[in-house]
């Protein structure tokens, strides 16, 4: 096939209920390609970041328990009802950790920058088909053309998805995936001794009344209803120095210098004032509030809002300092302290990214190329300590979009890998 008609099969494939609602996207001929060095990281990050979601989830235990570091768990049960903080603490789910791993890594021209680690992602009926569409093209993909399929089987075992309202958009791609029997409101929800996947967000929890009544803990539920582990926070943590030797002893110290490649440095903005003599970290300021009056160029920083909020998800709540004038960027700085208790924030060198070109289909039914930005994004699932690669999604952006997700002029694609000469 040329690449027009490649793009052609590709479009003429998109099942007739859709992957997204009201969504859409510019088309490939080609699955985006990753070179060896790109590709090797990835197959070695999906091990290491279960042993770090397996870490937190200790760190978290034993800093509630009173045994280590006790200020860590007051901080990421900040702002969360106390019946789901006891609940995330129910020793019949005190072992679980996220079945579904993706993280958020931003292509660097030799490495990858990880901007968040997605435990109940979308993306997963949608990576599977292009994984297949593009399989059926005789393309080579990341995972296998069966590999979301297959991995994400094996952390449902037969199981279903439990789905809110918010989360609706990603129905068509879900009920594609399993069909629609296996894909329910998380309200109709009754027991039947399969795992769930947890579809929903752990802050829409308080109001989903039928599903506290109908679920106890001790039935599986992918994510495990765990909010302290589903904090940005995690990856301001990861570079705080007292926490150094707890990650090295838990993660070993080839994993732990592996996340240093891949997290830029990271910060809580904690408004508890400094002694005198001290200074944040890698800033060299006194106090957060100095950072008010940053430059342009000292503002190439992205400023976030940790997790259980409306805001934490989908590139909400999401501010690049360099983006903003002064007086947003010191707003921002101002709320984020000012709301420490009840949303901390976690502030984060920002990545731009190296340029990438891909083929894709335009309007004019003619083939043209897009020279952007490149998101990776990698399904890891885990059954029994066991990972594997299920597949790789990749969203290419215009260059001058600062943030990057799916957005109507990205092109979203599979990955493969460079042929080794």
């Amino acid at each position: 096939m040329t690449p027009l008609e490649r793009a052609h099969y590709v479009r003429d494939h998109v099942p007739a209920e859709g992957l997204f609602a009201e969504k859409t996207w510019r088309v490939a001929p080609q699955p985006f390609t990753l070179d060896t060095a790109h590709v090797e990281l990835l197959e070695k990050l999906g091990i290491v970041l279960h042993h770090f979601n397996t870490a937190c989830n200790l760190l978290y235990r034993q800093s509630a328990a009173g045994k280590i570091h006790p200020w860590v768990a007051p901080l990421l049960d900040a702002g969360k009802p106390p019946e789901l903080i006891a609940l995330s603490r129910h020793e019949k789910i005190k072992g679980q950790v996220p079945a579904v791993i993706r993280p958020d890594l931003i292509l660097t021209e030799d490495s990858f920058a990880m901007s968040e680690i997605d435990s109940v992602p979308g993306g997963i009926g949608l990576t599977a088909w292009l994984n297949e569409t593009y399989g059926a093209l005789g393309e080579s993909v990341l995972g296998g053309a069966d590999g979301m399929r297959r991995g994400f089987e094996s952390v449902l075992n037969g199981g279903e998805i439990l789905i809110s309202e918010e989360s609706s958009t990603y129905r068509p791609e879900m009920e594609w995936l399993l069909g629609a029997n296996r894909v329910r409101s998380v309200e109709d929800f009754t027991p039947n001794g399969k795992p769930a996947y947890r579809f929903f967000e752990a802050f829409d929890y308080p109001k989903l009344t039928k599903f506290k009544e109908a679920w106890q803990p001790g039935q599986l539920l992918t994510a495990p209803l765990k909010p302290f582990l589903e904090e940005k926070l995690w990856l301001a943590l990861f570079w705080s120095r007292s926490l150094q030797d707890f990650w090295r002893q838990e993660i070993g110290e080839k994993g732990q210098k592996l996340l240093q490649r891949v997290i830029p440095y990271s910060w809580v903005l904690d408004p508890t004032s400094l002694p005198p003599h001290a200074v944040i970290p890698e800033l060299g300021i006194q106090s957060w509030h100095e950072m008010e009056r940053f430059s342009q160029k000292q503002r190439e920083l992205v400023l976030k809002i940790s997790g259980f909020s409306p805001l934490a998800w989908g590139s909400r709540g999401v501010y690049v300092g360099s983006d903003l004038s002064s007086e947003q960027w010191a707003e921002q700085v101002r709320l984020a302290l000012t709301e420490f208790s009840i949303h901390p924030r976690v502030l984060q060198r920002f990545v731009k990214g190296t340029l990438a070109k891909q083929d894709y289909v335009a309007e004019n039914d003619e083939i043209v190329t897009l020279t952007g930005r490149a998101r990776v994004c990698p399904y890891y699932f885990v059954v029994a300590d066991r990972v594997t690669l299920g597949g790789v999604l990749v969203t290419l952006v215009p260059s001058d979009k600062k943030l990057i997700h799916g957005m109507r002029d990205a092109i979203l694609s599979p990955a493969t890998s460079a042929t080794k000469e």
